[in-house]
């Protein structure tokens, strides 16, 4: 298992590009099977998750052919449900979206549950309960679910809740032969908006995206097509309150700072400098792309009370690297993250390293700070709690030891070495 010994307490400087974002990468790959037709994507990030994803295309029948570090194409003409990697499937969460694409494609699917990071109860009763709202019957046998397309869809069908994966599977259910469906309490986040834009490339036709009611006007067939994949805004979050934790001047570039606008708005009030300087369009015209300068050599000042939110409030995935940056602010903040009931395994971490954190229950903390942190053995719990522990190393006196770090290599591709040339002393290593 490969670890990361990280020297804390000196600042960084530097420019750091923003990766194609992993959220919105995997339900494209999925939502490629899709079409019989080549398609090109570029902007891939070069992460666990997106390399699991391609074993599990591979393994179905689909071609995959890298063009560049970032650019690959996919033929999935010849794709076999039989040839499935049940094994796969169960080791990444995002895996689930086949479940969609699949059914989308072929009307069924035959697969073991999803895995991926252990952030307490995921149920699935959300994507189970829409997908029998669009007809298709969902069986468990004790070791597989079988999902079957047996009747007419519903023509609206409403979401239990504002899932993001759910959204995405029943956009992805619903894009061939399926008529004119209205998905509503669609969640609008980034990455179901880039999966929405990438299948209008493929040819179908959808109103409403970047809000709650979606519109999906199901084609006889989807074709082929060229995208570029959105700068990941996890990423872009992850590197401000880097900024701000090691009291740095960073320059981030290849954002896409309109998926940000709350958490622009957060990290200033904690006293932050932010200069957004503006580029072109994305490649697909649906956004504006910039460079963003962040100066974190101020005195911080806590936020009273941060918690996640339905895009667009405040992104789930970015309240960990927030606790980190309140552990070095002036103040208290109450940190709540009620999505998840075992995502806080990471704040006994940062107590460990010396920071003032009360546990109020599952889903609640108060940070009181500033605390000054130091280096410890800690282990990376999940994908966000590994970043958010290594923020926290980087801002400590003394060295940190990290663990299990394929959690962090499953979001963030080749973080040590683009850290590293921040000035950060990080070095990988292998047991």
């Amino acid at each position: 298992m490969s670890k990361f010994i990280i020297q804390g307490g000196n600042a960084l400087k530097g420019t750091i590009e923003v990766a194609g974002f992993k959220n919105a990468t995997t339900p494209i790959l999925a939502a490629s099977v899709l079409s019989k037709e080549k398609i090109t994507l570029h902007n891939v990030p070069l992460i666990e998750d997106v390399k699991k994803m391609i074993q599990i295309l591979t393994s179905l029948g689909v071609k995959v052919v890298w063009l560049d570090k970032h650019s690959l194409t996919i033929d999935a003409a010849e794709l076999d449900p039989e040839k499935l990697d049940m094994d796969l499937m169960s080791t990444m969460r995002s895996s689930i979206l086949l479940m969609g694409a699949m059914v989308g494609r072929f009307g069924k699917i035959k697969t073991k549950a999803p895995g991926g990071c252990q952030i307490g109860a995921r149920s699935m009763d959300t994507h189970f309960k829409a997908f029998a709202r669009l007809g298709v019957d969902v069986e468990f046998d004790g070791k597989y679910y079988i999902l079957e397309k047996k009747r007419a869809a519903n023509t609206e069908i409403v979401m239990d809740e504002f899932s993001v994966t759910g959204t995405e599977n029943i956009i992805l259910a619903s894009a061939i032969n399926q008529g004119e469906i209205k998905i509503r309490i669609a969640a609008s986040d980034p990455s179901v908006q880039d999966l929405c834009w990438f299948l209008e490339t493929l040819g179908l036709e959808i109103q409403g995206i970047g809000t709650h009611e979606l519109t999906i006007k199901g084609a006889k067939s989807l074709g082929g097509g060229e995208y570029h994949i959105m700068p990941d805004p996890i990423e872009t979050g992850t590197f401000i309150s880097l900024a701000g934790c090691t009291r740095s001047e960073i320059t981030i570039l290849n954002t896409a700072p309109y998926f940000l606008a709350l958490e622009l708005e957060k990290f200033k009030e904690v006293g932050l400098k932010i200069e957004i300087n503006y580029l072109d369009l994305s490649p697909n015209k649906h956004y504006q792309l910039a460079n963003i300068k962040v100066d974190g050599r101020v005195d911080l000042k806590a936020v009273e009370k941060i918690h996640d939110m339905p895009y667009p409030g405040f992104a789930a995935d970015l309240i960990q690297p927030m606790t980190a940056l309140m552990t070095q602010a002036h103040g208290t903040t109450l940190i709540h993250d009620w999505m998840y009931d075992g995502r806080m395994k990471y704040v006994a971490e940062l107590k460990k390293m010396g920071a003032n954190i009360i546990v109020s229950d599952p889903h609640r903390v108060i940070v009181i700070g500033p605390s000054p942190l130091f280096g410890k053995e800690m282990s990376s719990f999940d994908l966000r709690a590994g970043a958010t522990l290594i923020l926290a190393a980087l801002s400590a006196r003394g060295e940190s030891v990290i663990d299990n770090i394929y959690q962090v290599d499953r979001g963030y591709q080749f973080l040590d070495q683009r850290l590293a040339a921040l000035g950060a002393k990080i070095k990988r290593v292998n047991d």
